[in-house]
């Protein structure tokens, strides 16, 4: 019972408290160019959230079994990047074969999943942090969940402000950006729950 309210302490922490987009300033590029379209958002997602989890997994084992006892942790970033590639190209085979729309609305967004720096990041700190491989998971899946419900926040509020009367000078990213730091604000209210 100990060790499932740590899980989900975990998972909160990494989806709520320190959500990756609004907390430490990490996807910022996809945050803002997938979220014009709601469909996309949730497809970009799905999308980043199998390549967070999946390469957390594969990088644990690779740091851990091979990087470490060889004394080559100075590859890690190397072999880092070269597992997330590997694994979005999977995603883009599979979403271009079943879902052609989303595919065409993730466009560019979705090879550049590759450079997304949050998952180059959730890898980095589950080995700083030193966590077991189901904590590796959870953790991983709660970053995911939390970038996640910042694509589909903005895309909301930028779907619902396209049909407000704004003036001109506000449209486009300007208010992209203000709605994003008052979006952060709001998570910062999570912050007390990390006491």
């Amino acid at each position: 019972m100990v060790i499932l309210g740590k899980l989900f302490t975990l998972f909160l922490f990494a989806s709520l408290v320190d959500n990756i987009v609004f907390m430490r300033f990490l996807a910022l590029c996809s945050y803002v160019g997938m979220t014009s379209q709601y469909d996309a958002s949730i497809g970009m997602g799905i999308a980043v959230t199998f390549v967070t989890v999946m390469a957390s997994v594969v990088t644990f084992f690779i740091y851990y079994y091979i990087l470490q006892p060889l004394n080559l942790i100075f590859l890690k970033i190397i072999a880092f990047i070269l597992v997330i590639a590997a694994l979005v190209q999977l995603v883009e085979m599979v979403i271009r074969k079943t879902s052609p729309y989303l595919y065409r609305a993730m466009g560019i967004y979705l090879p550049l999943i590759t450079t997304n720096c949050a998952i180059l990041g959730v890898t980095f700190i589950n080995i700083d942090m030193a966590y077991n491989l189901l904590e590796v998971i959870i953790y991983s899946l709660g970053v995911s969940v939390g970038y996640t419900i910042a694509l589909l926040l903005l895309a909301a509020i930028r779907e619902r402000l396209a049909f407000s009367d704004i003036p001109d000078f506000w449209k486009g990213y300007p208010l992209v950006f203000i709605t994003s730091g008052l979006l952060a604000l709001v998570f910062l209210g999570f912050q007390g729950m990390a006491h």
